[in-house]
This record gives structure tokens, C-alpha cells and sequence, in this order.
């Protein structure tokens, strides 16, 4: 490597969005024990990377600024898919330091938009398979699912993980994308601005035994109905409400749940997601890609919420 600095993005404020961007050349970090240094391919942006920006986990994980978002069993010259955490960021650069415990090799066959895979893979896998309890072996036959925002980063993850589970799928989305959602393997899909979307009805009326949610501003007066006797709900994006109503149906004995979901990544689980990509059993839609000196291109997409699929930045 003979350049010892490198282009990045980063902020150096609380809020302001895409056009508090700002590109800068600063040197490239050393790794610690337990980290890697690597040359970035691609990666991509998720929810949480602008709500940080906007304070919104500012209590919990304060940021120190400047802030850039975004050796074991591997040699130089690896191709890898790695996590970086939510707090140091890095992921918008030429090169980042990268923890070993969330890395695992990139086989050839899997292409670098593999960068979509970190945060909302395992979001959906974790809710899918160890939160809902879908087992990916295909004997989950008889488990009726819902998932919101089934387009979306996480969502369309989780309709293919529940279906490799043999559940029944019922999912929603924007018109522009049924689809999409019906390619990926779910069983029903609901627009979300129509009556019956709005409602959550199922349109072979079932109950749902679990409610993926990844969308926003869904009431549980709209969920609770359309539960079966010991249905959950599933909250990716849980907050200060949704933990108090959580705890709220426990202490009651509630026989239907809140679960708020919080990641806990894993690196055998991210190697998993990688391998279901190599072998075609999961796909990654990307709804698009940026160069990284067009990076506020794709942090203004990630925010407007609508992206299908995953918002990639080439480096």
C-alpha cells in the first residue's frame, strides 16, 4: 500500500442530512488487535446510519466528531464481508478498520453488493429464524407470517428467509413493488395504501401467528386483530414506547406480544448469509448505486425511506 492517507466522507455535526456531508482526504488507520485493515469494494447505507447523524441514538451512543460512517483465519488479498460498528463508523472511505469477530470471507461467486448484507441480513435472520422461530431447513410448514415494508433493506430479506422456512408469507408494500415481493416468494401481498393494506387483512384471511415489522407508524390497535391467539409482533426498529408496551403485555400475561428487536451481530451467522447468497438461495436487491464522491446522492435515498432493497456506494 503506498499511499498512507485516503478519501473518505464524514460529518462533523449533529444533523443537516445529505448536504452535511463533507469529502476529505485523512490517513488511513492502523489496526488494532482483533481488526483488519481493508480495501473497500463497496458498501452500503442502512436507517440507523442518518439516525445517528440526527441524534436520535445520541443518549446511548454518543458520537465523537469528526464522524465517518459507514489477523485470524484471513491473509493479505482476502475478499471479505464485514460489519463495522454502529458507534466508530468508517464505512464511507477507501479503507477501514474492520473488526474480526463480525468478518467472514467473501467467496468469488459472491459479488461486493454483498456490502448489503451486514445490517439488514442479519436483522431479518435473526428476527425470521431466532425471534419467530422459522427454521431455514423448510419445516416451518403451517406458520402464518406477516412481514411490513417487505421491499424494503430488511424486509426483503425476510420474505425470502421465512420462505426458505416453508411458512405462508403475507407481505406489503408499495404498488411499484408487488412484484418484486411476489418473485421473492411471498404467498400474499398486500399494497399498503389501499383499504386492506392499511388494515393489514389477509386476503385468504388468516391470523397471523408473527408480524415481521419494518415499517413505521403502524398502530398495534392495527396488528392486535389480526393476531392469532399467541401471535407477536416483531419490532426492527424499536423505541422507548414500544419496549414500555412490551414490558406492559408481559407483566399483564398477555397471551399476544411486542418483541423489540435489537441486532446482535454474529460472524457465524453473517458467514450463513453469505453462503445462501453463493448458493442462489438468497438474493440481494439493490435499489441503486453511487460512486462515493456522489455519497450524498445516497444518504438523501437512504432517508427519504423508500429505497427497494439495499442503497449501495461503490468505493
Amino acid at each position: 500500500m503506498e499511499s498512507k492517507s485516503m478519501k473518505a466522507v464524514q460529518y462533523s455535526r449533529y444533523c443537516g442530512g445529505a448536504e452535511a456531508l463533507q469529502h476529505v482526504e485523512i490517513p488511513i488507520a492502523t489496526p488494532k488487535k482483533d481488526e483488519l485493515l481493508v480495501k473497500l469494494e463497496a458498501a452500503s447505507l442502512n436507517p440507523v446510519d442518518w439516525k445517528m447523524q440526527n441524534g436520535m441514538l445520541r443518549p446511548l451512543l454518543p458520537l465523537k466528531l469528526p464522524f465517518f460512517p459507514g489477523v485470524k483465519d484471513f491473509k493479505p488479498g482476502d475478499k471479505v464481508v464485514s460489519m463495522l460498528n454502529f458507534w466508530k463508523g468508517g464505512g464511507l472511505a477507501e479503507y477501514a478498520v474492520v473488526p474480526l469477530k463480525t468478518t467472514v470471507k467473501r467467496p468469488p461467486e459472491v459479488l461486493p453488493e454483498a456490502a448489503g448484507l451486514p445490517v439488514a441480513g442479519l436483522t431479518a435472520l435473526q428476527a425470521v429464524r431466532d425471534v419467530a422461530g422459522i427454521k431455514l431447513d423448510g419445516s416451518s410448514k403451517g406458520v402464518n407470517l406477516l412481514i411490513t415494508a417487505a421491499s424494503g433493506g430488511v424486509g426483503h430479506f425476510a420474505v425470502q428467509l421465512a420462505k426458505l422456512g416453508n411458512a405462508h408469507v403475507t407481505a406489503t408494500c408499495g404498488a411499484r413493488n408487488i412484484e418484486l415481493v411476489k418473485k421473492l416468494g411471498a404467498d400474499e401481498v398486500l399494497d399498503y395504501k389501499t383499504p386492506e393494506g392499511a388494515t393489514l387483512t389477509s386476503p385468504s384471511g388468516r391470523k397471523y401467528d408473527v408480524v415481521i415489522h419494518c415499517a413505521s407508524n403502524i398502530t398495534w390497535s392495527t396488528f392486535e386483530p389480526n393476531l392469532s391467539t399467541f401471535g407477536k409482533v416483531i419490532d426492527i426498529t424499536p423505541t422507548f414506547k414500544s419496549f414500555l408496551a412490551s414490558v406492559t403485555k408481559k407483566i399483564t400475561f398477555s397471551k399476544k406480544q411486542l418483541v423489540p428487536l435489537l441486532l446482535i451481530p454474529r460472524c457465524e451467522n453473517l458467514a450463513l448469509l453469505v453462503d445462501l447468497v453463493k448458493e442462489q438461495k438468497l438474493k440481494i436487491v439493490v435499489d441503486s448505486m453511487y460512486p462515493l464522491a456522489k455519497a450524498e446522492g445516497a444518504w438523501a435515498k437512504i432517508m427519504d425511506g423508500h429505497a427497494t432493497g439495499k442503497v449501495i456506494v461503490n468505493i
